[in-house]
């Protein structure tokens, strides 16, 4: 009715457009329908380019670049596939890393698209804090002759959703650059809407560059079995579980185990710094649970992709039931009427942290409502993979990759509730079974490739898992910089992950020096970010000396407390101004030697 309205104020369409037009819009999600505006836009803003039929034998009349910024991984991959769909289309087309493309660049491109991720609170990803800094600051100049498109990911969990997304897209239109088709902001179940968008944006391309496909098409690769490139996140290998051991004290209140699973037979191979991304399947009496709240049968056959499915099994094995989230709480606030949902629904800061502390069950159970499986699928978001930072390296334990897993276990209203991945892999998969896995490389969290550059390390609780990587990798290169380790938990006796492993790295004179920060074993609790404020001058002097910080672990918190520790000291033992140390900080990120992986 709306739509009709407003073609009738404006008149750009007959009647017959306008009926069309709500016919296909009445099929589509407000993210589908905000993605066909900008597919709309692009095409009535490149003109006589796009509808042009190339002339026989035509040459390119441009190409394409593709830029990418990717914290763990997710982007760069989206960004890999859209390059090879052009290249498949004939389109001359150029992938780069932020991090590696000078922002005056483009001022000499004619199309670009830009696939990026956003870290912690709204922030860029690691390799685009130079890029994004001088983007805003204007140093591009006039960008006229750009046109470009922006497609985001991120977690619509968060405050800031897809924020860098947002000012790319905001940065370059305020520069002059045209829009080729709209930015589409992806939540974490971004694999379908980033297809389409790429689709989208080939198809345009393909006209506008004029390309003549046979002369462009990129190459076709056979994958054959056991290449490195044969597993990925789409098409995980089915590994082995082999160890499975609990490695906090029996009264303590983390359980944490030791997780070792064999990459035999995969060709997968690995670096320290990158992670395991880990397909779970969620629990079947979660399931049941759930199910017999909402009033659905098990058996009712739902379309999950291709395939027709119980709902129970397409539950268990395809949609998201550990964590909460705010597009289902919308949902069911709607669906039920609960009124707490709905006043939650207006007050973003209350909604995240309810659903943080909230599964799909707990948010059913706010009001009974009877739901149909249609409408129970419609809400929920799609499963995804769970990263975890790998706990080893391949010098060391070769066809084997190692993690350090944080059981994830808490109560609501008096019933137990379990991290989906987490309590998976500690508790429904014995040693010896099955778990699907795939490396998530992550080139911003590397060693120094000098083996003579010191290095500090930041690691309390199960952040200590790549550092476990760093060392074993640092001692088979027999490298010789020194390292120094910031460890903190609860207790000594209790808590003190790898606590060998560490003596025997400290007897070898590999670990030049460990700080420890047990909150629990004093009155006062202490934790690392104390511990680093204490040894300051020798922190700095570190640093002067070249060396690279890394941080891992509890991004809310913990690495917030870090970065102003680490600021405070370079500003009083560096004689240095607030501003002088926080412009310190980030030069050493913008030179690769402040590097975190934080969750």
């Amino acid at each position: 009715m709306l739509l009709k309205e407003l073609a009738a104020a404006a008149s750009p369409l007959n009647e017959q457009q306008v009926h069309k037009l709500t016919q296909v819009a009445a099929e589509l999600s407000a993210t589908q329908l905000a993605w066909v505006s900008g597919y709309f836009y692009g095409i009535s803003q490149q003109g006589q380019a796009v509808t042009a039929a190339p002339a026989a034998g035509a040459q390119s009349a441009g190409k394409l670049t593709i830029l990418y910024a990717s914290q763990t991984g997710n982007a760069k991959g989206v960004a890999e596939e859209l390059k090879a769909q052009a290249g498949a289309a004939g389109v001359a087309v150029d992938l780069f890393n932020v991090a590696d493309y000078k922002v005056k660049q483009l001022k000499k491109e004619t199309h670009v698209l830009i696939v990026t991720s956003t870290n912690g609170e709204g922030e860029p990803p690691d390799d685009a804090i130079e890029f994004h800094k001088q983007l805003k600051a204007g140093k591009v100049g006039k960008l006229d002759g750009l046109h470009y498109g922006v497609l985001a990911l991120g977690d619509s969990s968060y405050e800031f959703f897809c924020q860098t997304g947002k000012d790319f897209d905001e940065y370059l239109q305020k520069a002059g650059a045209t829009p080729l088709l709209g930015r589409l902001d992806c939540d974490v179940d971004y694999e379908g809407d980033a297809q389409g968008w790429s689709q989208s944006a080939v198809a345009l391309l393909k006209d506008a560059l004029q390309v003549e496909a046979a002369n462009h098409a990129a190459p076709v690769t056979s994958l054959t079995q056991g290449s490195a490139s044969l597993y990925s996140k789409k098409r995980p290998f089915t590994a082995e579980l082999i160890t499975n051991q609990k490695i906090t004290g029996r009264d303590s209140d983390k359980d944490i185990r030791h997780i070792e699973i064999s990459l035999e037979d995969s060709g997968l191979t690995y670096q320290p710094g990158d992670a395991l991304g880990v397909w779970f399947a969620n629990d079947a009496a979660l399931v049941d649970a759930l199910l017999e709240q909402l009033g659905i049968d098990a058996e009712v056959k739902v379309k999950v992709d291709d395939e027709m499915l119980s709902i129970r099994e397409a539950l268990i094995n395809h949609y998201e039931l550990t964590q909460g989230y705010a597009s289902f709480v919308q949902a069911y606030a709607e669906l039920s009427g609960a009124k707490k949902l709905q006043k939650l629904v207006e007050d973003k800061a209350a909604l995240r942290e309810y659903c943080a502390n909230h599964q799909i069950l707990d948010i059913a159970r706010e009001k009974k409502a009877k739901l149909t499986a249609e409408q129970l699928q419609a809400a929920l978001r799609r499963l995804t993979p769970r990263l975890y930072s790998i706990a080893s390296s391949q010098a060391e334990v070769d066809e084997e990759v190692h993690l350090t897993l944080g059981v994830v276990r808490f109560e609501q209203k008096g019933e137990q509730r379990n991290g989906g991945a987490s309590s998976f892999l500690a508790d429904r998969v014995a040693e010896g079974g099955q778990v699907r896995v795939f490396i998530e490389h992550n080139d911003n969290f590397r060693l120094p490739a000098n083996g003579d550059t010191p290095v500090i390390m930041v690691g309390p609780g199960t952040g200590i898992a790549p550092f476990r990587a760093f060392m074993q990798e640092r001692e088979a290169q027999d490298a010789a910089g020194q390292n120094w380790l910031f460890f903190g938990n609860p207790h000594f006796t209790q808590d003190f992950l790898y606590q060998t492993e560490w003596q025997r790295y400290v007897k070898s004179g590999l670990l030049s020096k460990v700080s420890l920060a047990f909150s629990r074993d004093q009155a006062e609790k202490v934790y690392v970010q104390h511990k680093l404020k204490e040894q300051g001058a020798e922190v700095y002097a570190w640093l002067e000396q070249g060396a690279h910080f890394y941080v891992c672990g509890d991004a809310n918190k913990m690495a917030k407390d870090v970065q102003e520790a680490l600021v405070e000291l370079v500003a009083e033992h560096g004689n240095k101004s607030r501003e002088q140390a926080e412009e310190y900080v980030d030069a050493l990120r913008s030179a690769k030697r402040y590097q975190r992986d934080v969750y």
